[in-house]
């Protein structure tokens, strides 16, 4: 059975040495940011990265997730107790704003974070992974009410989000998109269009799914430019 341990050694190297982290207390959100603290998030996330994490890589890539007939989707064997864990520790708001339950802590251990759990699975980190960017969308441009309502579930993992992209006829070419958002006279769209393959889409591991939608509003540009987000 293949093992994995962090490079947590070697991580705090060079964010000290390299990086300079502990040179940017001047930075807004690198204030409270010691060595302490850093060493200690690493050191526990490493282990949870190796302990929880990469034991379900192997049998997670053999099993699969599997799709029942009333559409509804169950992850592979552990990965639901495994995500509760990563909730539990807080590992989903290592890096969302305090405002919203999370920690405050620097994008920089968040990457950190993230590449120790893609390297102990990276089947896993999807879920998290493509919930924290539907977060980062939603706080960049939502309205005040769209964060109230969903980021601070978002952030605890009780709720997890997704990106529809994909199209039958399109995948790293989202200009070709042909789904389509028509407003409404009470200030709704009506969508209409396929989406496929979209990762995270459907599972058990947490209570709803917020899916953020690419689509085309009347009028927009026939390119990237067009694009719009629901």
């Amino acid at each position: 059975m293949p093992t994995y341990r962090a490079p947590v050694k070697d991580t705090l190297f060079v964010l000290e040495a390299v990086a300079g982290l502990y040179n940017q207390s001047h930075v807004p959100g690198f204030e409270a940011v010691s060595p302490d603290l850093v060493e200690a998030v690493l050191n526990e996330g490493g282990k949870f990265c190796g302990e929880v994490l990469a034991p379900l890589n192997l049998p997670g890539d053999r099993q699969g997730c599997t799709r029942h007939a009333d559409g509804s989707v169950t992850a592979p064997d552990g990965f639901a107790q495994a995500y509760k864990q990563f909730c539990d520790g807080g590992w989903g708001g290592l890096i969302a704003d305090e405002r919203h339950g999370g920690q405050g802590l620097p994008y920089t251990i968040g990457a950190v974070m993230q590449e120790f759990i893609a390297a102990s699975n990276m089947a896993f980190g999807m879920y998290p992974g493509l919930s924290e960017g539907a977060q980062a969308a939603i706080e960049v441009v939502g309205s005040p009410e769209q964060k109230a309502k969903w980021l601070p579930n978002m952030v605890q993992g009780r709720w997890t989000g997704t990106m529809n992209l994909t199209e039958p006829q399109c995948g790293t070419d989202l200009g070709l998109i042909r789904t389509r958002a028509e407003p409404n006279a009470d200030g709704s769209w009506s969508i209409t269009g396929t989406k496929i393959f979209i990762s995270a889409g459907e599972h058990d591991l947490s209570d709803n799914i917020i899916h953020l939608v690419l689509a085309k509003t009347p009028g927009a540009p026939d390119s990237v430019k067009g694009i719009s987000l629901f």
